[in-house]
């Protein structure tokens, strides 16, 4: 086993997998990567919202692998990677079972427009966007950045419609929150700028609210600006979603996504 110590030796080993460049978050705060055959790990704490390990690379070169790393790490980290492989992993190892196939989806700045002028370039500012009466500048159903004193309402959007979510503002993680409001001013959809790595940046914790904002384009106007946001600073932008939400996987490659099945392991419960 070897340990890969600088991006560059990670790309190299993962062919720029994605997935593994994420999971390394610049190999920064904690995150560490490991090589062994054609196999790689990248073990990274509390990597939204869990401990977790990303795995690639034939089965007969990653078993002797994980079988070095987990002892380092933990048995409270979890395996995650394409579906097949993590398959044929829990089939080999008694101790590992699957807990469910989830998409991830990605892509580059070059496809479907997400914002024009000023907006698709500039970086993340610091205050958001409410005129007076509570409403957003650029009217109803424009995306704006949250500012600092609307998290809390973003909180309670996210614990009634999804609180799931590991992205939340009372948890740290996220780089920013991009909002919605409708017409009377209410806070209708989020997303979130979260876990970002150098060179991959993630979508996360979007949220609708049933009632008022489903059906009307407000998440997608918050994806779009987190999406392009990430694009002006990264050169892929990711996300991870339920494989059951339809509607969502929809929405997404609308907005330019291509999807790649993974799944999770954990220790077999007792």
């Amino acid at each position: 086993m070897f340990e890969l110590t600088s991006e560059e030796q990670l790309r190299t080993a993962t062919d720029d997998d994605a997935v593994l460049a994420w999971a390394a978050q610049g190999l920064d705060g904690g995150a560490r990567a490991w090589t062994a055959g054609r196999a790689v790990a990248v073990a990274s704490p509390a990597l939204s919202g869990r401990d977790r390990i990303a795995v690639r690379g034939p089965v007969a070169d990653l078993l002797p692998l994980l079988d070095d790393v987990l002892p380092l790490v933990g048995p409270g980290y979890r395996p995650f990677g394409d579906a097949e492989l993590l398959a044929e992993l829990c089939t080999r190892r008694d101790d590992l079972e699957t807990r469910g196939r989830f998409g991830w989806m990605q892509r580059g700045p070059v496809g479907v427009p997400l914002l024009e002028g000023d907006a698709a370039g500039r970086d993340v500012p610091a205050g958001g966007g409410i005129a007076a009466g509570g409403r957003a500048v650029g009217g109803e159903g424009a995306a704006y950045w949250l500012a600092p004193g609307e998290l809390d309402e973003a909180a309670q959007l996210i614990d009634r419609h999804f609180p799931a979510s590991h992205a939340h503002p009372h948890r740290p993680g996220v780089r920013a929150w991009a909002g919605v409001r409708d017409g009377a001013g209410r806070l209708t959809a989020v997303a979130a700028d979260a876990w970002p790595a150098p060179t991959v940046g993630l979508l996360a914790g979007v949220v609708s609210d049933r009632e008022h904002g489903r059906g009307r384009g407000h998440a997608a106007a918050a994806c779009r600006l987190v999406l392009a946001a990430i694009l002006g600073r990264s050169p892929r932008a990711a996300l991870m979603v339920d494989g059951w939400n339809e509607p969502a996987v929809r929405l997404y490659r609308r907005l330019g996504l291509e999807y790649r099945l993974l799944d999770a392991a954990a220790q077999r419960s007792a």
